[in-house]
């Protein structure tokens, strides 16, 4: 199986060729943003229905990382 290398917060980040955002993410980031009470949040239902893995992907803001498949050079940002 081919490797995608995208960027998650600056840090290069390798991952299966098929597999989500939001795998990529859990490799380097234990949450991927803060509720408004500054709790941290990441992926809960891993089928887009609950968007606490949103996060910006090539400048484009609220995406669900765990419905969007990595491709090779992405930038994607959490909220650190």
């Amino acid at each position: 199986m081919s490797r995608v290398v995208l960027s998650v917060d600056g840090l290069r980040v390798e991952v299966d060729e098929g597999a989500t955002v939001a795998a990529a993410i859990a490799q380097v980031r234990s949450s991927f943003r803060r509720s408004p009470g500054g709790e941290p949040r990441a992926p809960l239902c891993g089928m887009g229905l609950c968007f606490e893995c949103r996060v910006r992907i090539d400048a484009i803001e609220q995406l669900r990382a765990c419905m969007v498949v990595a491709r090779p050079g992405m930038r994607v940002e959490t909220q650190r």
